[in-house]
């Protein structure tokens, strides 16, 4: 399965497995490779960052907060800025939300590690990608990504409860040197054990079974095709909503996520629009989080999704926007276009 995994998140090294969440991922991530104290800069603007951040803090690291605006993902040349003016390279990690979940905005990651290297840092690069990998293709080797943070329920198809570590050279040389308490999330154990094919502790058996079917589908798709898949979904997801004569958060085109739609409405509005849609049409909208509450559901096109699949969700969004006397101009034909071209 480790194997398996290697094409998908684009590395040639080591990946650990843990028996938990994303946010156990996170957590791991810090204490093997961050010493106590160290300063970390959190960039990037979200309810998913703002957790991370939070996170950290608990842990006793020094957070440094580089946000931007909700509808942008990471600005790579103030980020550039930041790191030059710490000329003792005392921020000791960057830490990026690859595609953020509560806004739809997707950074570009491919820009990280040059703005890193241009302001002549030795920081490493953390990044979540919970909400792309296994939807998009990702490059952790070639980005020079130090440690990917990953979880089992988004793109790799599978319900809650697996989290990944992806660990570079560079990662494994800190966490080497970094004295932080660490036992449940430490590295070591499980990269001794994974070579004999075991687990250091009692695994999520059945998870890992899932996992095992999971990574044959991709593997049968192919991930350039699963990611052409995504795109395509995401392209006809926008599609209607702009025939709806709404907006979506994210305002940059190359920072559109390929995984979910966050679409604006008026405040309230969003909940009203999201419950009729459970209530009459049984299909369950992801909702607007932090600063987004109310204002924003979002609609989730990852996974194993048909064309279909997307048209009939898409269907009954705007079933609900009508029922909640919100006058949608009609946007599912948009979206058959968008998929019929594609096809063609």
């Amino acid at each position: 399965m480790l194997d398996g995994l290697r094409p998908i998140v684009g590395t040639t090294g080591d990946i650990v497995v843990y028996p938990s969440s994303g946010t156990g991922a996170w957590e791991a991530a810090l204490v093997n490779s961050l010493s106590p104290g160290s300063r970390v800069v959190m960039t990037g603007a979200g309810h998913f960052v703002e957790l991370w951040s939070a996170l950290a803090e608990r842990l006793g690291y020094r957070v440094q907060r580089l946000s931007s605006d909700l509808r942008r993902g990471v600005d790579a040349d103030r980020l550039c800025d930041v790191l030059a003016a710490d000329r003792e390279h005392t921020i000791a990690a960057v830490c990026v939300v690859h595609n953020e979940t509560s806004t739809g905005v997707i950074s570009r990651l491919a820009d990280i590690r040059p703005a890193i290297e241009s302001a002549g840092h030795s920081a490493l690069l953390l990044v979540d990608a919970v909400s792309s990998l296994g939807s998009v293709m990702f490059d952790h080797d070639g980005w020079g990504i130090d440690v990917t943070i990953a979880g089992s329920q988004k793109g790799l198809m599978l319900p809650p409860g697996m989290g990944f570590n992806v660990i570079g050279r560079r990662a494994l040389a800190a966490q080497a040197a970094a004295p932080t308490p660490r036992a449940y999330w430490d590295w070591m154990p499980h990269l001794e054990a994974n070579r004999n094919g075991s687990f250091p502790y009692t695994p999520a058996t059945n998870m890992l079974v899932a996992l095992d079917v999971a990574l044959e589908m991709l593997a049968d798709e192919g991930m350039v095709n699963v990611a052409a898949r995504h795109e395509r979904h995401a392209q006809a997801t926008r599609a209607a909503v702009r025939a709806w004569g709404l907006d979506i958060m994210s305002v940059d085109e190359r920072e559109h996520s390929p995984t979910v739609t966050a679409v604006v409405v008026n405040e309230d509005d969003a909940d009203d629009v999201r419950t009729v849609a459970l209530e009459q049409y049984n299909m369950s909208l992801g909702a607007g989080l932090g600063a987004l509450a109310r204002r924003v559901f979002r609609i989730g096109h990852l996974g194993h999704l048909g064309d279909g699949e997307l048209i009939g969700a898409l269907g009954g969004v705007e079933l609900a926007l009508r029922r909640c006397g919100l006058d949608p101009r009609p946007g599912v034909g948009a979206a058959v276009d968008v998929l019929a071209g594609a096809a063609n």
